[in-house]
């Protein structure tokens, strides 16, 4: 199913033009027009799913199949020195277009990118608990 709103189901769809670096019938490969870092691309799926919570486990794992053999074909031919492979979920995470995407940023040394994350201090107190209600939900 499509959005005929959602700009990524359009570039997937051919409608607006694009820099494909792979494509099967499920997923388009683009050059991102905002890049980071020389050769950052996304994909997307051809299919509108809003975020990684809309995909079912076998679509989500032909996502990750097709992360790998796109960024080991980019790594091959732009050289670089590393990658961040990144996908984020609602606003609060990053996300400004719902369409589920992933992006493939080449790293390369001295590139002056920084992608950090603040780190804290786990919390004990309730640790076991939490750990505990994830692993039952994700038995279900």
């Amino acid at each position: 199913m499509r959005d005929i709103n959602c700009i990524f189901c359009k570039i997937s769809a051919g409608e607006i033009p694009s820099y494909t670096i792979y494509e099967d019938n499920k997923f388009k490969a683009i050059f991102d027009l905002s890049p980071v870092t020389r050769g950052h691309a996304i994909i997307l799926p051809k299919e509108h799913f809003r975020n990684i919570f809309e995909l079912d486990d076998e679509f989500a794992k032909e996502a990750l199949f097709v992360a790998k053999k796109v960024a080991t074909a980019m790594k091959e031919v732009l050289n670089c020195d590393g990658f961040n492979i990144l996908q984020n979920n609602e606003e609060i995470a990053g996300q400004t277009v719902f369409h589920f995407h992933i992006h493939l940023i080449p790293r390369y040394i001295n590139d002056g990118v920084k992608l950090s994350l603040a780190t804290g201090e786990l919390d004990k107190s309730n640790a076991e608990d939490v750990a505990a209600a994830i692993r039952e939900r994700v038995k279900l």
